[in-house]
């Protein structure tokens, strides 16, 4: 056991266990205390052999409180002289609260690392070829979340729908009906739409559209969360790669 308090805040990837960081795995097989949340691939708790594990995933509309007692759980491992590890899905730097969970131990005095994740922003439309930027489509892409702390839609989806770059939205499918009517509010009927289901997962899913028609084909094929959308011109310009991989996976549109 570490005699300094210690916390690891580690990215767990987008689902797929191959696709932590080796410098991930090391921290899990440190650990004396591993805290996970609901995207955190459970297979990656096998390297934390000699670890403590316990789940504290989010549910649905209680994110403060249950947020204040994943701090005030990492604060009392911690200071017993404990190496904790806070394994969260993607980067815990992209919509994950991480720098909210370390700013709360530190002042506690207690050390900490950083190891960054493979965001699902990236790899989960990645998985099926989809690229975000194109030389001569788009030059830029924009990651937001769909649904706020308060569960109201996101402000930046109207920006969004002003811009001309790729747009990744998480957490958003909640939301789906309204991101499409505020594209649809700004003429973009026709813009391509890509939803990725459990991105990089065995499991994983696609849907392919426009902003005028992917409502019906999410609604057909009962995709819902976990689950990316990108919106933008890349996403046509990639069919070549994905249509590709589906066959390859054995998967269908």
């Amino acid at each position: 056991m570490n005699k300094q308090p210690k916390l690891t805040l580690v990215g767990a990837g987008p689902g797929d266990p191959e696709l932590i960081t080796l410098k991930g795995v090391r921290a899990l097989k440190e650990a004396d205390v591993v805290l996970y949340d609901a995207l955190a691939n459970e297979e990656l708790l096998e390297y934390a052999e000699n670890a403590e594990k316990i789940f504290v995933g989010k549910r649905k509309g209680m994110h403060k409180f249950i947020q204040e007692k994943i701090q005030d759980l990492i604060v009392e491992h911690a200071l017993q002289g404990k190496h904790v590890v806070r394994l969260k899905g993607g980067d815990p730097f992209i919509f994950g609260r991480g720098s909210e969970e370390l700013k709360y131990v530190i002042q506690k005095g207690i050390e900490i690392a950083i190891v960054s994740g493979v965001t699902s922003a990236i790899a989960a439309p990645a998985s099926f070829g989809i690229s975000l930027t194109q030389r001569g489509v788009n030059e830029s892409f924009r990651v937001i979340t769909g649904t706020r702390s308060d569960l109201k839609l996101s402000e930046d989806v109207e920006a969004a729908a002003n811009s001309n770059t790729t747009i990744v939205v998480l957490m958003g499918m909640s939301k789906l009906e309204n991101i499409v009517n505020t594209f649809k509010a700004k003429g973009k009927n026709d813009i391509p739409v890509a939803i990725i289901e459990n991105g990089t997962k065995e499991s994983e899913r696609l849907a392919v559209g426009t902003i005028d028609t992917i409502l019906n084909i999410v609604n057909d094929k009962g995709l819902s969360n976990p689950a990316i959308i990108v919106i933008g011109e890349t996403v046509k310009e990639s069919e070549i790669l994905y249509s590709q991989l589906l066959t390859q996976k054995g998967k269908t549109l």
